[in-house]
């Protein structure tokens, strides 16, 4: 008997596409009622965690309460495994940004001076202070 895939199972992701084909061929070499293999739990817990519970369990035709219960013990196991392995992590602040800074001294021909310090100005605010200042001479 050959199963025609769902439209379901057609829009599977490639990693549980994988297993659910892995879980149809034990089922169909599968001796009478013997349970299904630890590693294709693994498998089916992994991707539960990765794509959900309900969406993993309707996929690859499982348990969901089963699966579940796979699931929980695979983090149990996994947080075991991730505290016992010390971890640093060394963060670098951003560089500061630069501060344009500039100081300009104007003198004009009547003997009237300006001295302009601008610290994070841009240049169309030291062009305008200029020329207002050459302005007043007139």
């Amino acid at each position: 008997m050959k199963l025609v895939p769902s439209r379901q199972t057609l829009l599977l992701p490639p990693q549980m596409e994988s297993v659910r084909q892995r879980l149809e061929r034990w089922r169909r070499n599968r001796k009478h009622r013997s349970p299904i293999p630890k590693g294709l739990w693994a498998s089916a817990a992994d991707l539960g965690c990765q794509y959900g519970l309900a969406k993993t369990a309707r996929a690859l035709r499982l348990d969901y309460y089963s699966l579940k219960e796979r699931m929980a013990a695979g983090n149990r196991q996994g947080s075991r495994k991730m505290s016992a392995q010390p971890a640093f992590v060394e963060l670098i602040p951003p560089p500061a940004p630069a501060v344009p800074e500039c100081t300009m001294e104007l003198e004009n021909s009547s003997g009237a001076r300006m001295r302009i310090h601008l610290k994070g100005a841009g240049m169309p605010d030291l062009t305008d202070l200029s020329e207002s200042f050459w302005r007043m001479e007139r």
